[in-house]
């Protein structure tokens, strides 16, 4: 026989009550995911010009730096 007799299954049922979200912590939220996506963007763009110099000093062609960059050239 157990020591605690409850039924936690009850608890799973019951509807949460819903909790306001501060609209200044909303702000602090969007500012944050601006500054990490600008600082990402910075590093992917960095890497991705590194190796595409690095193929290119390899003597490959544009197309196939593109190509194996996964991007599209202007037909």
């Amino acid at each position: 026989m157990a020591a605690i007799q409850r039924n936690y299954l009850d608890d799973y049922d019951r509807q949460r009550q819903p909790v306001p979200f501060p609209p200044e912590l909303a702000l602090l939220i969007v500012r944050k995911a601006a500054a990490m996506a600008e600082k990402f963007e910075e590093r992917a763009l960095d890497e991705m010009t590194r190796a595409a110099h690095r193929r290119l000093r390899d003597g490959l062609s544009p197309d196939e730096v593109a190509r194996q960059l996964g991007l599209r050239l202007p037909a």
